[in-house]
C-alpha cells in the first residue's frame, strides 16, 4: 500500500496539479515556464525557488511536495488556497497587522456579513465561508482598531464571530492548527467584550475542536462548563437564550456518547428535549439553530455513539419531516441513519441513504468522514452500489487495500 513518501517529487506535484490544472495553467500560476514544469514533474531539475513558486501556486507547504508530510484528504485545489488565506488572516490580524486597503464597514454592514458567513457554513459550503470570513475579519479588525477605548464592546463581539466562524470552517477542513489558534484568538475578543454569551459560545466552539482531536475529556469537561454557564431561568428565557443553551447540552450529549458514558449523556439529552419542548419550533440564535426537530435528529447519532442501535432506528421512524433543519443538519441526520441501518445490518438501506446523500450533496460530503465509516462497516451488500457509494467518497470498501490515489483520483486527496 503505497505512501504518499513513496512516490516520487515529480509524480507528487502531478497529483497535486490534478486534472484541473494543466502544466500551462500551472505555468502560468507560478510564473514559470511549462518547461520547468516539465522538468520538476519528470524529477529533472527543482531548484529552491521552483519548488517555493510551486508551494505557493498548490497552496501546500513545501514539505507536502518533498514528501516529509502528508496532504489532507479530500482537500481540492480551491480547498488549500482558501485555508492558506484564511490562516493568513487570522494570524495577522491577530498581530496586529491589518489590511491597508480596507476601508472599515459599518457595524450594521459586518453584521449582515456575519450572517451570511453562517448561511454558507450551515448549508455545507465551507470553502465558501472561509473565503469571506478572511476578509471579514480583516474588516471586523479594521473596525474595532477605529472604535474609541469603551466602546469597543460591540466591535469586539463582532470580530469574536468573525474568528469563530473561522475555527469552525478550519476544524471541518482538518486544518487543526488554525482552528486551535483562531478559537483562541475569538474568546480573547469575547473575553474583552465582556460578552458572557459569546464566552459560553467561544468554548463549545474549542470543545468540538477538542473532540475531533480525540481529547474527550477535556471536550466534555469544557462542553459541560460552556452550557452549565449560560443555563437560563426556563420561565424567564428568551427563545434565543433557550436557542442556544439546548445546543450546548445537546452538543455535551454528543461529546458525553463519545465517551460511552450511557449516564451523562442521557442527562444532557434530557435537557436537550425540554429546552427543545419549551421552544416548540427551531430557533436560530448566535450562528446555532435548535429545536424539537434538532433534538430528536441528533438524538439519533447519540444513540448510534453509544450502541443503542434498535432506539436509533426507532427515533429515525418517529422522524417525518427534517425541512426546519440546515441543509448541512440534514445532510448529517442522513449520514447518522446510515451508520444505524449498517450498525443494524441493513447494508442496501444503508447504502441507499447514504448514495442519496452523496450525490445530492458532493461539496459537503468531501469534507465529512462519516460516509467512509459507514462503507467499512457494511458487509454483505449490492457489489455494484457498494464500488459506485466508494468512489463518490474515494475510499475502498471493506476488506480490500487501497494507498493514496493515483494522479488520476485526486478527489480522494
Amino acid at each position: 500500500m503505497p505512501q504518499w513518501s513513496d512516490y516520487s517529487t515529480g509524480e507528487r506535484i502531478k497529483i497535486l496539479r490534478g486534472r484541473e490544472i494543466r502544466q500551462s495553467d500551472l505555468a502560468e500560476m507560478t510564473g514559470l515556464s511549462v518547461v520547468t514544469i516539465q522538468k520538476a514533474e519528470q524529477d529533472k531539475t527543482l531548484s529552491l525557488p521552483t519548488l517555493l513558486a510551486l508551494a505557493d501556486a498548490l497552496s501546500v507547504d513545501t514539505a507536502v511536495i518533498l514528501g516529509q508530510q502528508a496532504p489532507r484528504r479530500a482537500q481540492a485545489q480551491t480547498d488549500r488556497t482558501m485555508i492558506r488565506a484564511l490562516s493568513r488572516a487570522v494570524h495577522d490580524t491577530a498581530a496586529g497587522v491589518l489590511p491597508y486597503d480596507v476601508e472599515p464597514p459599518s457595524l450594521a454592514e459586518l453584521r449582515e456579513t456575519t450572517d451570511r458567513c453562517w448561511d454558507l457554513y450551515w448549508r455545507g459550503d465551507y470553502v465558501g465561508a472561509g473565503a469571506i470570513v478572511g476578509p471579514f475579519i480583516g474588516a471586523a479588525a479594521a473596525f474595532l482598531h477605529e472604535q474609541p477605548v469603551g466602546e469597543q464592546a460591540a466591535a469586539l463581539g463582532v470580530l469574536s464571530d468573525a474568528y469563530r466562524i473561522a475555527a469552525y470552517t478550519a476544524n471541518l477542513m482538518g486544518a487543526r492548527d488554525l482552528a486551535y489558534a483562531a478559537i483562541g484568538h475569538a474568546h480573547t475578543a469575547a473575553e474583552r467584550g465582556a460578552d458572557d454569551m459569546r464566552v459560553a459560545l467561544v468554548g463549545s466552539g474549542r470543545s468540538w475542536v477538542y473532540l475531533r482531536d480525540a481529547r474527550l475529556p477535556e471536550a466534555l469537561a469544557l462542553a459541560e462548563k460552556s452550557a452549565t454557564d449560560i443555563e437560563p431561568r426556563f420561565s424567564r428565557a428568551t427563545p434565543e437564550q433557550m436557542a442556544v443553551y439546548g445546543s450546548h447540552v445537546n452538543f455535551a450529549a454528543v461529546v458525553a456518547s463519545r465517551m460511552s458514558d450511557k449516564e451523562r449523556a442521557g442527562d444532557f439529552l434530557s435537557q436537550s428535549h425540554a429546552a427543545a419542548a419549551r421552544l416548540g419550533c427551531e430557533v436560530r440564535a448566535h450562528g446555532t439553530l435548535f429545536g424539537p426537530v434538532s433534538a430528536t435528529t441528533q438524538a439519533v447519532g447519540i444513540k448510534v455513539a453509544l450502541g443503542e442501535t434498535g432506539k436509533a432506528l426507532d427515533l429515525i421512524g418517529s422522524i417525518r419531516d427534517v425541512s426546519a433543519l440546515t441543509e448541512a443538519a440534514q445532510h448529517r441526520y442522513a449520514m447518522d441513519k446510515a451508520l444505524a441501518q449498517a450498525d443494524r445490518g441493513l447494508w442496501d438501506a444503508s447504502l441507499d441513504t447514504l448514495e442519496e446523500t452523496l450525490r445530492a450533496a458532493p461539496v459537503w460530503a468531501r469534507h465529512q468522514t462519516l460516509p467512509g465509516v459507514i462503507v467499512q462497516r457494511i458487509g454483505r451488500a449490492s457489489t455494484a452500489q457498494l464500488r459506485r457509494v466508494s468512489e463518490l467518497i474515494g475510499v475502498s470498501p471493506a476488506g480490500s487495500s487501497d494507498g493514496f490515489p493515483s494522479a488520476t483520483r485526486k478527489s480522494a486527496l
